[in-house]
């Protein structure tokens, strides 16, 4: 027989009454105190937040962000969830947000422009103060939405493209470029580059490697797939390329992910690295350095591009003018061992 098991009541919240009727004051006193601690005296707020600290008091912010329009909260929308680039990233606007009092709301959108969309317009539905976007590409629905909200944006990673408002990172193109152009300087005359997860930042990396390629003379060749990075589809990829590219003699690969995975199945193949096949990958992740040889990879800021992201959106939502509509963050050629 089955059980029949009580259905949760939402219990009710204790209020701003609950603790000024214990500590004996009126409920504005207590909000004052709350809110802006040095209106009332030492003793008092000692006494106002251990009160509410006992009741489990939970601030209800909805008054305050209807009658102000304002949330002291940014909206950040993510791509990803499992791409340690955005964790770190994450990190750094933490990094700003939380001495400034402002609440990080993030929202993810799985590389779809109209799941992006979706969730630009439940963030915005919060009333944000801000919005920091993880891509340069958007629907034109996206686009009218931000320019109705009128709120501060900045787009984080691209510096290639023409941003909404302000962007904050490093070029993708001069990136690629300067890792093949480092390939091809070290004797290098057959390199594939294994594109996956085909967004843009993707594609302008392949447009790096395709200048660099030829500038020297040589053949491109990319190997295109459209699923997540991950160690798997890397070791995938790099299959592939020993069937069908027998002569390739270095891979430049979209990001450290997929550059580990090829790194392993030459391991698997006795493909020796960088002797046969050099590998690099993109953003440094802490896996391709702490590898033996270590991952030749483009070292990206990311935790400061999220810092300097938050602080940029802070200084506008404080009324302050844009000073640089795109800022380069740069990057860093890490040769490694698999050059």
């Amino acid at each position: 027989m089955a059980v029949e098991r009580p259905v949760p009541v939402k219990k009710k919240r204790p209020t701003l009454q609950d603790i000024a009727d214990q500590v004996g004051v009126t409920k504005m006193t207590v909000s004052r105190g709350l809110r802006d601690p040095d209106t009332v005296s030492p003793t008092l707020r000692k006494r106002i937040f251990e009160v509410a600290e006992a009741l489990g008091y939970i601030p209800n912010r909805g008054p305050d962000i209807l009658s102000k329009s304002i949330s002291r909260a940014i909206g950040v929308l993510l791509p990803s969830l499992t791409n340690q680039v955005f964790s770190h990233i994450i990190k750094g606007i933490e990094k700003a947000t939380e001495p400034a009092g402002y609440h990080v709301m993030l929202s993810h959108y799985s590389y779809s422009p109209g799941l992006e969309e979706r969730c630009l317009a439940s963030l915005l539905s919060y009333n944000v103060d801000g919005v920091i976007l993880s891509d340069s590409q958007h629907t034109e629905r996206t686009l009218r939405m931000l320019e109705t909200a009128g709120i501060p944006t900045v787009e984080i990673l691209d510096t290639h493209s023409v941003p909404f408002h302000q962007a904050v990172g490093f070029d993708n193109v001069a990136a690629a470029y300067a890792m093949v152009k480092a390939m091809i300087e070290r004797g290098r005359r057959h390199i594939v580059y294994l594109a996956v997860r085909l967004d843009a930042r993707t594609l302008q990396r392949e447009k790096g490697y395709r200048q660099a390629i030829e500038e020297h003379g040589l053949t491109p060749v990319t190997l295109h797939n459209p699923q997540p990075s991950s160690y798997s589809v890397g070791a995938a990829l790099m299959g592939d390329v020993l069937e069908k590219y027998p002569e390739t003699d270095a891979l430049f690969c979209t990001n450290d992910d997929v550059a580990v995975g090829a790194y392993f199945e030459c391991l698997r193949r006795a493909v020796t690295v960088p002797e046969r096949i050099a590998i690099a990958g993109f953003h440094g992740h802490d896996v391709g350095q702490v590898m033996a040889p270590r991952l030749a990879s483009v070292v990206t800021p990311r935790e400061a591009i999220g810092e300097r992201a938050a602080s940029e959106l802070l200084n506008r939502i404080r009324g302050e003018s844009i000073r640089e509509t795109v800022i380069d963050l740069g990057y860093r050629i890490e040769a490694g061992g698999t050059l």
